[in-house]
């Protein structure tokens, strides 16, 4: 082998280690350029994912808001309809008492009365039946 030959070789291998060198920046810059582009959109969607979940979260936190909200004005209303019911039942207990103590006069007064057998029978009487007459 001639020197030409050995020169010759060895250019064409440094040829073809720039190429191989050229090529592989080459596809690398467009492997970055690819990464940057993918980059950029998963920040965009994740910016855009982000805005999203803090409006979700906003309207979340104005529901449990609303939430809390009725539930309060639920137990106010049934502590009300509580006192009410407490109310309603402690007067008619109260009446109970009232009726029980007016029965109560009224037999003591039939007792007392000499005249109540007469007043009871005319009570008792039938419409019409010509006692009331009798009295006057």
């Amino acid at each position: 082998m001639s020197t030409g030959a050995i020169v010759a070789i060895v250019v064409g291998v440094l040829v073809i280690a720039a190429l191989l060198v050229v090529v592989s920046l080459g596809m690398r810059r467009r492997r970055d350029e690819r990464r940057r582009v993918e980059a950029g959109e998963l920040r965009q969607e994740a910016q855009s994912r982000s805005l999203r979940a803090e409006r979700e979260g906003a309207l979340a936190a104005e529901q449990e808001a609303r939430a809390k909200q009725a539930q309060a004005e639920a137990d106010e209303k049934e502590a009300i309809a509580r006192r009410e019911a407490a109310a309603a039942q402690e007067r008619a207990t109260e009446a109970g008492r009232h009726r029980r103590f007016a029965q109560d006069r009224a037999q003591r007064a039939d007792e007392l009365d000499p005249d109540a057998d007469a007043d009871r029978a005319d009570e008792r009487a039938p419409a019409g039946s010509g006692r009331d007459d009798e009295r006057r």
